[in-house]
């Protein structure tokens, strides 16, 4: 009887494990979604831009919280902001031609300033010298050079007077009995009313959207969750008025199967393909050039291009996109250092594009040679192999031979001869002199 119960008890956990993980918002079908999801899993590189007060003092994003600055001190920045070489056009041509298919731009970051005409703040670019909705002049800027458009919202405002005062607020207590006075006064559920109200005119004033990120949950003691924005009405709300658009997992829904479409590892390459419940789940990770988002004036820890180049190979090599970002200065432009690591990754890009576009990672019956990383179109049926490390003429793949129909560099469509080793792999004849690409492919056309 002892044996039976516990068996009767591990059938009822796992059948309300099962529940948990069916548990769903809308009435979505795993073949809808992926429909849904298409154009941005083909794409697979996208720029972000996280644009506000915070480049003026060009020391990071995040300047509010580490200099725990107050609201009258950083009112300098709002009443000097002026954004005058201002011009989403190059801004649009530049990603563009760094091989970039979508964009994704700060709305309004945690400091509560919006780049947008909202009608239930005075804390926005139009009351600045700027004079102007920046974000209606940049979605149809990137619009026209045929890119998809995509906002990120805070969750997080350190400028509204009813957000309460919460861990990562800039005026946190350092004696945690202290959160109760200093939010004395404010109301969480006027703030919800406000978090709503600005979601619904991004919603609803700038045509199609196709991609909403909401930044940042963090549960747990003087911290913020989903019951603090009110996340299950946010997401049906935005799904109501937008039923194309892709969510990222930032609302603390993780309770259900399609509180978010893609997760989102922030500033680190993950060791394989993520994974829900034994799943493989959509993902994309996001990137930037140096250690801050925002523009950082002083900041010398910039990746080289091929370390960018290998971020965004290895992504879609595990079956991901790579969102990278660009700072710009609080003039309007992308400072140098960018402008040349975007050119860079184009370069790379306008002839090697086909290894990334619509590629995913390669089947398992694949095996990566040393210092290379692959990619495979499954509708093209070809594999493509990224030389992080050139070798020297002769290089092998494992298990190949009788496999290939064809080899070529896909630089520039050169035949690679190639020849079955005793052992069963595929041998190639690779040119000497390193073809002039910062990381060479090899395009295989499968049998």
């Amino acid at each position: 009887m002892k044996k039976l119960s516990i068996c009767v008890a591990m059938l009822l956990s796992l059948f309300l494990q099962g529940k948990a993980q069916e548990k769903k918002i809308f009435d979505e079908t795993d073949a809808q979604k992926e429909a849904r999801l298409a154009w941005w899993v083909n794409d697979r590189f996208g720029m972000f831009i996280h644009w506000g007060l915070y480049s003026m003092p060009a020391r990071h994003e995040w300047i509010r919280n580490y200099e725990r600055i107050t609201d009258s001190a950083y009112q300098k920045y709002f009443d000097l902001y002026n954004p005058d070489l201002y011009n989403p056009r190059e801004w649009a041509r530049q990603a563009k031609a760094a091989g970039m298919k979508y964009a994704v731009i700060t709305t309004k970051h945690h400091e509560g300033f919006c780049l947008f005409d909202s009608k239930f703040t005075d804390y926005k670019a139009t009351n600045t010298a700027a004079k102007k909705d920046l974000i209606k002049e940049w979605v149809e800027a990137f619009r026209a050079e045929g890119l998809k458009v995509g906002f990120y919202y805070s969750l997080i405002d350190w400028h509204h007077p009813d957000y309460t005062i919460d861990h990562v607020h800039p005026q946190r207590p350092n004696d945690p009995k202290d959160y109760d006075r200093l939010n004395k006064g404010r109301d969480m559920e006027k703030y919800r009313a406000y978090l709503k109200n600005q979601l619904k005119e991004l919603m609803t004033n700038y045509g199609k959207i196709d991609i909403l990120w909401t930044d940042f949950s963090f549960p747990g003691e003087h911290g913020k969750d989903h019951n603090d924005w009110n996340s299950l009405d946010l997401i049906k709300m935005i799904r109501k008025l937008q039923p194309g658009i892709i969510i990222n997992d930032r609302l603390d829904l993780g309770e259900y199967e399609d509180g978010g479409d893609f997760a989102t590892p922030e500033q680190y390459k993950v060791s394989e393909w993520p994974t829900r419940n034994g799943k493989r789940v959509h993902w994309e990770t996001c990137q930037t050039f140096s250690g801050s988002w925002g523009y950082y004036r002083d900041e010398t820890s910039w990746k080289d291009n091929k370390q960018l180049l290998v971020l965004l190979i290895e992504s879609v090599s595990k079956g991901g996109n790579l969102l990278l970002n660009v700072g710009p200065t609080s003039r309007g432009t992308f400072d140098a250092r960018a402008q040349e690591r975007l050119k860079g990754m184009g370069e790379w890009m306008q002839v090697n594009g086909r290894a990334i576009y619509g590629c995913t990672e390669a089947p398992a019956e694949f095996k990566r040679p040393d210092n290379s990383l692959l990619t495979y179109n499954p509708t093209t049926k070809r594999l493509y192999v990224h030389l992080l490390d050139y070798p020297l003429q002769r290089f092998e793949l494992p298990g190949l031979k009788g496999k290939v129909k064809y080899a070529q560099l896909l630089s520039d469509g050169s035949e690679i001869k190639m020849h079955g080793t005793d052992k069963g792999d595929l041998a190639l004849d690779l040119p000497v002199r390193k073809p002039n690409d910062e990381i060479p492919v090899i395009e295989l056309v499968l049998q």
